[in-house]
């Protein structure tokens, strides 16, 4: 069996679909299939260095029913936090999205805050910073791009040792690069096509379709649109600073 090059950190409560939606997903991005990416669900606790050991890079998806609020209620989701920030200490490559996003910020001495009135749910427009535009992955996506998004907690307080790279009209936090090692993160789902998108808010449609989120249903749906640029960031990724660090 040939060992796996990616691990996926997964916060999906047993029976979720979007669990293996979420691994499909992945695996499509990247171009890999079967034992290349493997899955882990933190809600066993992070993995251990013998698993890190046979793989080449750590990308981290959603959380479904969980948010870095609710760390004080659950012994799992504190201990993924500090592992994220133990794996941004060390250099391990790293690609996280949205949870994994925040968890990091978190870990690094930043700041994330619930709130509905700006929630970001299906495709919308983002704009690469200053900082973001002298990048290797975020450069070519300057001055603006599309991208798939689920979230409703937001980066309030940015750490000042990461660079910030891209963000949103709703949510000004939402891509960052650790300077010096290969380790990035993003609110917006590089791994969600426009089709995964909407199956996945389809899935989760009565959680978003609460009378205090900032769109209707049908506006989402309407608005909805193909991302090919912020799609192709993990790929890129996977070739063209990933190989630097292996």
């Amino acid at each position: 069996m040939k060992r796996p090059r990616f691990l996926l950190l997964q916060a999906r409560n047993p029976g979720d679909p979007a669990e293996a939606h979420e691994q499909e997903a992945f695996r499509d991005v990247l171009g890999v299939e079967g034992d290349a990416l493997r899955p882990w669900s933190l809600l066993a606790g992070p993995p251990p260095r013998k698993v890190l050991d046979e793989v080449a890079c750590v990308l981290v998806g959603g959380s479904g029913e969980y948010g870095i609020g609710d760390a004080p209620d659950h012994l799992w989701l504190g201990e993924f936090i500090s592992f994220m920030g133990e794996l941004a200490d060390e250099g391990f490559p790293m690609f996280a999205s949205c949870f994994g996003f925040q968890a990091l910020v978190a870990a690094r001495g930043g700041r994330v805050e619930t709130d509905k009135s700006r929630a970001e749910v299906g495709t919308f427009e983002l704009h690469v910073t200053e900082e973001g535009r002298e990048d290797p992955l975020f450069g070519p996506l300057h001055p603006r791009f599309f991208a798939q998004l689920g979230h409703k907690d937001h980066v309030v307080e940015f750490p000042a040792d990461m660079v910030h790279l891209a963000g949103s009209a709703r949510s000004p936090y939402q891509a960052l690069r650790i300077p010096g090692k290969p380790v990035y993160a993003t609110q917006f789902h590089p791994e969600l096509s426009m089709r995964r998108n909407r199956e996945r808010f389809l899935g989760y449609l009565e959680a978003y379709s609460q009378p205090d989120m900032p769109d209707t249903v049908d506006d989402v749906l309407a608005a909805f649109r193909e991302t090919k640029a912020a799609s192709a960031l993990l790929r890129r990724y996977a070739h063209e600073v990933l190989p630097a660090y292996l």
